[in-house]
């Protein structure tokens, strides 16, 4: 199996046009989105973008329709090409490949996954999954026994020789993810992968996920406008707005910390109990109750535990054992309270 990488987004900038060379000089100079394009007749994609992906995480990337987050995630697999910027993946430097090197990065390196599924309709299921191997050169026994585990890890075993207008969106999504998967590239670049699909099926997907990357650690960038999606997946959030990064980090540090009154409409209506950990609450010392909680238990359930035994407070501690801190009450019902503006 492919082992993880990070990857590393330096000043990235893209300005689509006729002249976007001749733009950068205005955007440096402090032009907006709506007077480039009003006045200069250019689009403003991305707008210094700097983002440090670590191995094995789940990166969202998410904002509204127009924030530039799908053109952010085709810069990593250099779908497209950047006005200027580094985009680093694993220690490659994907900006100074050259066509053959850039050719196998993406059969090799990396896998997407799209919103409109991308099957190819005249293909069987193990045709669609076995494809990226195929086009690699590998023998057809090996690629069709990789493909199979992961036909079958995404609960789709016996619709090996179907096609996918036999399928329901739900379970052709499960392809896609299957495909990508069976590439063993160690980055995995999800577009709106789950946002055609009926809320139910969306979740199922996203539990999918989350179960299959304990198993598989890759390093997935996932894009999506849906915040609730991005904090049930997240091990962090970048939120784009304009083309431009207005925060990054964990869950628990956008809910608690938003920068400003933009991110604060996102997170309003969020139930912050059921995203917020312990971890992120305790506090150093020794609880007066022997009550011990674990550090990832979001804080919904440690009220109702402290609640259920009459207690005030309670240890945190890690999944090993290790004391962490304390957690009470109080902080526990101040962290709930939403967002103030």
């Amino acid at each position: 199996m492919a082992e993880a990488v990070g990857i590393e987004i330096r000043k990235l900038y893209k300005i689509f046009g006729p002249q976007p060379d001749k733009c950068m000089a205005l955007v440096a100079e402090g032009v907006g989105k709506d007077e480039l394009r009003d006045q200069h007749g250019h689009v403003l994609g991305l707008r210094d973008v700097n983002l440090d992906i670590a191995a094995g995480q789940i990166q969202v990337i998410m904002g509204l329709s127009g924030s530039g987050k799908s053109t952010l995630v085709r810069h990593i697999n250099r779908l497209i090409e950047p006005t200027s910027g580094q985009v680093w993946v694993g220690g490659e430097d994907v900006l100074a490949m050259n066509a053959r090197q850039l050719r196998n990065f993406r059969r090799k390196r990396t896998a997407m996954v799209f919103q409109k599924f991308a099957l190819f309709p005249h293909f069987t299921i193990m045709e669609n999954v076995e494809y990226g191997l195929r086009i690699q050169g590998v023998r057809r026994k090996v690629r069709e026994a990789q493909a199979a585990r992961w036909i079958e890890r995404v609960g789709l075993k016996g619709y090996e020789d179907h096609y996918p207008n036999q399928l329901s969106g739900g379970m052709q999504q499960r392809v896609g993810l299957a495909r990508a998967l069976t590439n063993d590239a160690p980055v995995l670049l999800m577009d709106e992968a789950f946002s055609a699909l009926d809320p139910l099926i969306r979740s199922d997907m996203q539990s999918v996920l989350l179960d299959i990357q304990q198993e598989v650690g890759k390093t997935i960038v996932f894009i999506t406008h849906d915040l609730d999606e991005a904090l049930r997946l997240g091990d962090r959030i970048a939120i784009l707005r304009d083309g431009e990064v207005v925060q990054q980090g964990t869950a628990q540090e956008i809910l608690l910390h938003p920068a400003d009154d933009y991110i604060r409409s996102f997170v309003r209506d969020v139930n912050r109990g059921r995203v917020i950990r312990c971890r992120t609450l305790a506090r150093p010392g020794v609880a007066s109750s022997e009550l011990k909680l674990d550090a990832q238990m979001v804080i919904e359930e440690a009220a109702r535990e402290l609640n259920a035994q009459g207690l005030d407070n309670a240890n945190v501690v890690s999944s090993k054992g290790k004391h962490l801190g304390t957690i009470c009450m109080s902080d526990i019902i101040e962290a709930m309270l939403p967002a103030r503006d």
